[in-house]
């Protein structure tokens, strides 16, 4: 028999390969937008009602704000000022990026020549020191730059950054700690609480000052 009949009875079919499909797979998306979300609450239950909106299969929890927008539980705002001293030194880039890196909100942001009267009604708590009057004369003495700060737990935070009154006493790494010597020269001013946070914006910056944000980088931030 010819060798290649043989070999044609003996050799098997080769297998048929069949397609197979597999059922749609549902992902989430990688972001969902709070906008969305927030115009998409129930009449009337802005600004008290608690959402969950799944970003990257992980729960972001806030409330809506009567503005629409979702907004942390804690969120903050902290005034925060460059002395002068900190201004004539050239720290400005330096003192801001640490609240960026830290991963604050910058709400307002001016250069600004601080008047007597605003001075004393600023460090008006201190008024019966006896430093008082050096104090203000100092404050006023060269240009401040005024930033109202935003974010979650920021007063105590922002107090953390900058550390101690006393410059020595401040620990390493904070603002004071790595950029300061003296008390009276101590470059930088935080607010003590959230209420006086408020308090401070309020008196620095003038109505329409203030800038309303969102940054893209919040869903990397916060939960």
């Amino acid at each position: 028999m010819d060798a290649m009949a043989v070999l044609a009875r003996t050799s098997r079919p080769a297998p048929t390969l069949l397609a197979t499909t597999s059922p749609a797979v549902s992902r989430r998306p990688a972001a969902v937008s709070f906008a969305a979300a927030a115009a998409a609450a129930p009449p009337g239950s802005r600004g008290r009602v608690a959402l969950s909106a799944a970003w990257g299969g992980r729960a972001a929890r806030g409330r809506v704000s009567a503005a629409g927008r979702i907004v942390a539980s804690s969120v903050e705002q902290s005034y925060i000022m460059i002395k002068p001293d900190g201004v004539q030194r050239g720290l400005v880039g330096e003192i801001i990026s640490r609240f960026e890196k830290k991963g604050f909100v910058l709400k307002g942001l001016k250069l600004f020549q601080c008047p007597k009267d605003l001075a004393q009604e600023h460090y008006k708590d201190l008024k019966e020191k006896p430093f008082f009057p050096g104090l203000i004369e100092y404050i006023t003495s060269g240009p401040v730059v005024c930033m109202a700060w935003e974010g979650d737990g920021v007063v105590a935070s922002a107090r953390k950054l900058i550390g101690a009154t006393n410059p020595l006493q401040a620990e390493p790494g904070t603002i004071r700690g790595d950029l300061a010597v003296q008390t009276g020269r101590n470059v930088v001013h935080g607010s003590d609480s959230p209420d006086n946070g408020k308090r401070e914006i309020a008196l620095w910056f003038k109505e329409g000052e203030l800038c309303e944000w969102e940054s893209v980088l919040t869903p990397w931030l916060v939960e």
